[in-house]
């Protein structure tokens, strides 16, 4: 990694966060001080390069992808959001914020024509807390059956296929400490072979009364391995070999993250968010996302982000937000792009809609 990726990131860091450490609180941020003292060293200790070692290790890697263009056009530094619709993925943890009936969807145009929808909704009780539903799908495409003498395709298709449904809970334990869940049950399809499995996303959100200070912890994607199962009938004249199909693990990552609002206006219509988080999967190298976003009078958001350590995405990301009304209830329009060097710039759109109950007819 660049020298100048980790001074980047060093400044980052000290700008935002520099002046929240005094005498009064170092005890209560001492973690922080050991985050900022491990960007220091050098850049074997900070990412070591086992990118390649794991690379290809885990199935099912879409759980990955980021479905919030919000959380896109912060280059994924997504758990210390404040929550929404979204929540669902992002981090459940903060699902807890989402008072009032909430509907959102979005679709990613990823590279090779694939397309990535995912639609959820949440439900608030005040005494069992906030429940949210989630579905996703993603789709290849249809692409051809090439054998070893028709190279060019047998005129046959094929097609790669990925669902999931998911179930979330959140439930705010103090005014400063929240926890969430989210279950899914995934479905790989694969021509003729079909994986299905299960995974666990676990989040934890502490909150201070410090310019919003915002502390996030989140396991996503912990669950059990995934086996393709299916029978394809093999030319044995040239494939001597028979077909194996292992299990392999889901795509954990483990996730720390700190946001805080550094800047209001006097007259609390505008404000910025700064957001950093520390990714470590478990089929990758360990990598950084930083983000900022600027809010006027809570009507537009810009977005921006930046990547350290992820290979090929050497680019900032941006994004807006539009916020608007249907009928009497919020409507949030949010676009976010995702350049990378070789594969094209990724492109996200989304809708979130808020049922207000105050301004509700009835």
């Amino acid at each position: 990694m660049p020298k100048s990726e980790i001074t980047f990131g060093m400044s980052f860091l000290l700008v935002t966060f520099g002046g929240i450490i005094n005498r009064t609180m170092i005890k209560k941020f001492t973690f922080l001080i050991i985050l900022l003292q491990a960007v220091l060293p050098v850049k074997a200790q900070l990412f070591p390069q086992l990118g390649a070692q794991r690379a290809g290790i885990s199935a099912l890697t879409f759980l990955k992808m980021d479905v919030s263009p919000r959380s896109a056009g912060l280059a994924g530094a997504n758990i210390c959001l404040t929550g929404d619709a979204y929540s669902t993925f992002t981090n459940p943890a903060t699902l807890a914020e989402v008072e009032n009936f909430s509907l959102a969807g979005s679709n990613t145009f990823w590279i090779a024509d694939i397309n990535y929808a995912y639609l959820t909704a949440t439900t608030h009780n005040a005494r069992a807390g906030t429940f949210g539903f989630s579905l996703s799908a993603l789709n290849s495409g249809p692409m051809e059956v090439r054998t070893t003498f028709q190279p060019e395709g047998t005129g046959e298709l094929f097609y790669a296929n990925y669902f999931t449904a998911g179930l979330s809970y959140s439930k705010s334990l103090t005014d400063q400490f929240s926890w969430g869940v989210t279950g899914k049950y995934v479905q790989e399809r694969l021509a003729e072979f079909v994986a299905q499995t299960a995974v666990v996303d676990l989040g934890f959100l502490y909150e201070t009364d410090f310019k919003d200070l915002r502390f996030a912890v989140m396991v996503q994607s912990f669950g059990v391995n995934s086996t393709l199962k299916g029978s394809v009938k093999l030319d044995t004249t040239f494939n001597k070999k028979t077909l194996s199909l292992d299990s392999y693990p889901t795509p954990t990552v483990f996730m720390l993250g700190i946001s805080m609002i550094p800047w209001k206006s006097a007259d609390g219509k505008q404000s910025l968010t700064t957001l950093i988080q520390l990714n470590h999967p478990n089929d990758n190298a360990e990598n950084i996302r930083m983000g900022v976003e600027y809010n006027y009078k809570n009507l537009l958001f810009l977005r921006a982000g930046y990547k350290i350590n992820v290979s090929d995405q050497n680019f900032p990301t941006g994004g807006v937000g539009i916020r608007t009304r249907a009928g009497r209830h919020p409507l949030v329009f949010d676009y976010a792009l995702d350049p990378m060097k070789y594969l094209g710039v990724v492109h996200r759109f989304g809708l979130n809609f808020t049922l207000n109950p105050e301004n509700s007819i009835r």
